[in-house]
């Protein structure tokens, strides 16, 4: 571990005052119990690091490596250890199958939490051919013509469980690239079926404590049709399979100007929205830092989230699965992932001081424009200091990305891994 935790200490200590002005007039605006409600809240809340996301990212016309990066399982979880030792807000890790298979699982879950952690969803790969592999995925996996195609990828997704289980995960995440680039190619509904069989076994080798997230995707890689493409058709397979089948929203995976928060207010009504993975985009699936583009948008999201989940009575840090999805192509990896956990518990934070009791009154009036000043003035409200405050209270740095860069980290792990690391995934 590149940092100590008298290094943290340190930091904190030199900026604290600073601190302490900026959260002492925020804490008095908003009221002593309320403040502490949200610290509370925000303490607890933490997002999943995906271990393909700890490299850097690349595109169709390439990938520029920025060295330092973790080459092995075991030094992917040291990189989310770092992450979480900086922000205490990203104790879990999302492992993707076969790109990190555990050789020892319970070695490996150990390590894990020695540094603090524990697993996160599991993740499968059907979406790409393997070395060895026997049979390709070029044209789909469940919904394949080839029944020993399918019967391939549905044995993979057994396998990633049984990896799951051995380190104590608690859910399969399923996204399929399956669909068709030109018309005719696909019968849709043969390839519904297909898929909807194929999870169907998939489904019953779930161990009875776990779920699974049926993700979706509108395009990419086909361009006519995918066989997953929208939250309609993920939550048809989700309820067709039974009560430990879920939707999966990722933010990017949409057409543009989808309303997502809508989406996800009715998939919390119907009981049947499992998690997420956090993104922004301009265009499509950018894969970009949370909260990058369309900050207010994310804060929309939360706030249909906090309003759904509390009708329900549930736990805004453990009924949902939180977890980042992104892709660093120009920044640096960790602190691209730093900005990202940021981005998401501030929108959380925001969400959090919407005064509910006004706004469904005003809902009720038809007065559409208190409705609208009370979103956007909880959207305005600096409540960054609220964000540090929490992260004072748990021994972490009260600015992750300034201590990050102050102790060079990035240049230490260089120095440990090598210029030329690369590490798998995205």
């Amino acid at each position: 571990m590149p940092l100590e935790s008298y290094q943290i200490a340190q930091y904190n200590q030199q900026h604290e005052a600073a601190h302490r002005r900026k959260f002492e007039f925020l804490a008095g605006e908003l009221g002593a119990d309320l403040t502490e409600r949200m610290l509370a809240k925000l303490i607890d809340f933490q997002i999943a690091i995906p271990s393909w996301a700890l490299g850097t990212g690349g595109t169709r016309f390439g990938r520029f490596a920025g060295g330092g990066e973790p080459r092995t399982l075991e030094e992917k979880i040291a990189d989310v250890g770092l992450l979480h030792s900086l922000n205490r807000s990203s104790g879990a890790i999302s492992l993707h199958i076969p790109w990190d298979i555990p050789t020892d699982g319970e070695a490996i879950k150990q390590l894990a939490a020695s540094h603090g952690l524990v697993f996160d969803a599991m993740n499968s790969n059907t979406f790409q051919d393997q070395a060895n592999q026997e049979l390709s995925y070029k044209f789909g996996s469940l919904q394949h013509t080839d029944a020993a195609v399918r019967k391939q990828a549905i044995q993979h997704n057994i396998d990633v469980i049984r990896h799951g289980e051995a380190l104590g995960s608690k859910s399969l995440t399923v996204w399929l690239s399956d669909g068709s680039s030109f018309p005719g190619q696909l019968n849709f509904r043969k390839a519904f079926q297909r898929t909807l069989e194929g999870l169907q076994e998939i489904y019953a080798a779930l161990p009875e404590d776990w779920k699974v997230f049926v993700e979706y995707k509108a395009f990419e890689p086909n361009f006519y049709s995918t066989t997953v493409g929208d939250w309609g058709q993920s939550f048809l397979y989700a309820s067709k399979l039974g009560p430990k089948a879920y939707t999966l929203v990722d933010l990017g995976h949409h057409l543009p100007n989808a309303n997502i928060e809508q989406i996800v207010s009715l998939l919390l009504m119907e009981e049947k929205l499992g998690g997420f993975h956090f993104n922004d985009s301009k265009y499509g699936d950018d894969d970009l830092t949370a909260g990058s583009m369309k900050p207010y948008q994310l804060f929309l999201i939360f706030n249909e989230l906090v309003d759904g989940m509390d009708a329900r009575g549930m736990n805004h840090a453990t009924d949902l699965g939180w977890m980042i999805d992104a892709s660093h192509n120009v920044k640096d990896p960790l602190e691209d992932l730093l900005q990202s956990v940021e981005a998401i518990k501030l929108a959380y934070a925001q969400a959090l001081l919407v005064d509910r009791v006004t706004l469904e009154n005003a809902r009720n009036n038809n007065d559409v424009v208190t409705a609208q000043e009370i979103l956007q003035n909880a959207f305005r409200t600096d409540l960054r200091p609220l964000l540090a405050e929490a992260r004072l209270r748990v021994d972490a740095a009260l600015n992750p990305v300034g201590l990050f860069r102050e102790q060079s980290l990035r240049k230490k792990l260089i120095e440990t891994r090598g210029m030329k690391a690369v590490s798998t995934g995205l």
